[in-house]
């Protein structure tokens, strides 16, 4: 989005840096026409965003564009070079794209997850959503939205309720007596715990209905990511910098190395020759399971601090 928002009342809300939005979701969900409406009405509002397109097999834009995978990757030459099916395909063609940026963007980010409201009724098919919903959550480490898109078609009341009351969704799994309702019951007692900070809207694309509802939602996982995750992702640099500089040192070598006699230059070798890098992928493993703890001792301040309802 560009530099600035707007709120519920139509009125634009200016911030400091813009916010990106990376949408997500099934295939069919409606990703395509949400960036579509979305775009429509900032332009309308002389608020323009800035759009990058990541989908190397989409087949037509009905928006305007600022950088598109396709311009860089072809897709079906990805597959046909590295024999890769559909989902191999776009997978490489998002690495290869990804090489072509130096550096990480550091504006406040927010994940939207758009899921086809019509298609979730089923209490199984709403469950295996909002498990794939948790993983991206956990993996990204963003504020996060859930927009249940084609409310013109079903009304997302029903997600709502199930969101908010642990017996009300119990009761719909209850009428289905398959395996897939068994693991899902057990399954819902861990999303429970997810359903506590999650921020869900009812969005058409189509109509344009709950656009006022979303922004708001965009403006708050803005404020969300500069108050509460920019601050952890701050540490994390800082520690990671930190490191980096040690193994750097620990790497130099000393003057008895280097110099041996005078005029005469010592050196260590290939870096790497012969080495075990057990110890390297060891300390890479730590780093992510030290920023996973960091995450969830997080997230359990946050549910702490929200107040009850």
């Amino acid at each position: 989005m560009g530099e600035s928002s707007t709120a519920s009342d139509g009125e634009p809300i200016q911030h400091g840096q813009p916010t990106v939005l990376i949408v997500l979701g099934m295939a069919g969900s409606g990703k395509t026409t949400l960036v579509q409406r979305l775009t429509a009405h900032l332009h309308s509002k002389q608020l323009p965003p800035y759009v990058i397109n990541l989908d190397p097999a989409v087949s037509e834009l009905p928006f305007p564009v600022n950088i598109d995978i396709q311009d860089t990757v072809n897709y079906k030459e990805v597959m046909k070079q590295y024999g890769l099916g559909p989902n191999g395909g776009i997978m490489t063609s998002l690495n290869l794209f990804a090489t072509k940026f130096d550096q990480a963007s550091t504006f406040p980010t927010v994940v939207i997850y758009v899921m086809d409201t019509a298609r979730s009724t089923n209490p199984v098919t709403f469950m295996s959503n909002m498990l794939y919903a948790c993983s991206i959550l956990y993996k990204t480490k963003l504020p996060f939205i859930v927009v249940m898109n084609k409310t013109d078609i079903v009304d997302h009341s029903f997600a709502v309720e199930w969101t908010t009351d642990f017996t009300a969704f119990q009761d719909a799994l209850n009428a289905d007596t398959s395996y897939m309702s068994n693991l899902s019951r057990s399954m819902s007692l861990v999303l429970d715990e997810f359903y506590n900070t999650l921020k869900l809207v009812g969005f058409s694309a189509v109509t344009g209905a709950g656009t006022d509802d979303l922004l708001k939602a965009v403006e708050e996982a803005h404020e969300e990511y500069v108050k509460e995750y920019k601050p952890e992702y701050d540490k994390l640099r800082e520690r990671r910098i930190k490191e980096m500089k040690k193994k750097e040192q620990g790497k130099l070598p000393t003057n008895a190395e280097l110099v041996a006699e005078p005029g005469i230059v010592v050196t260590r070798g290939i870096d790497g020759a012969g080495e075990d890098t057990s110890d390297s992928s060891d300390a890479d493993a730590d780093n992510e399971d030290a920023e996973e703890d960091s995450f969830m001792r997080f997230l359990d301040a946050k549910k702490a601090s929200a107040p009850k309802t």
